[in-house]
């Protein structure tokens, strides 16, 4: 079977191990074992591992089902792109401003 390959730069897996890496650390100073957050999650713990190695092939849904079993911490990836500051500066330059026609002298 062929492995999958994704267009990860290195910073964004950066991130992804440093989330991994927050994650394990979460689950440790609840002192969950990786079988009891992996049951609750609904995923094995091989998937559990991906997960808290920072694994790119990892869905966004197995990370928001471990961080919803380590005690609603799901609630976090709402502030996901909350604050998108080029995004708005790059629709306000988009938005159209309406022009009036010019008046007639009946």
């Amino acid at each position: 079977m062929k492995k999958a390959a994704y267009n990860i730069v290195p910073k964004t897996e950066d991130v992804l191990k440093k989330m991994g890496e927050q994650i394990k650390l979460a689950r440790l100073r609840r002192n969950l074992s990786s079988t009891l957050v992996a049951e609750r999650a609904g995923i094995s713990r091989s998937s559990l591992w991906k997960v808290e190695s920072g694994n790119p092939a990892v869905a966004i849904g197995i990370y928001a089902a471990v961080l919803h079993a380590l005690g609603g911490m799901d609630t976090d990836l709402e502030m996901v792109a909350r604050d998108d500051k080029m995004g708005r500066q790059l629709q306000d330059l988009k938005l159209i401003t309406r022009k009036r026609a010019t008046r007639r002298n009946d």
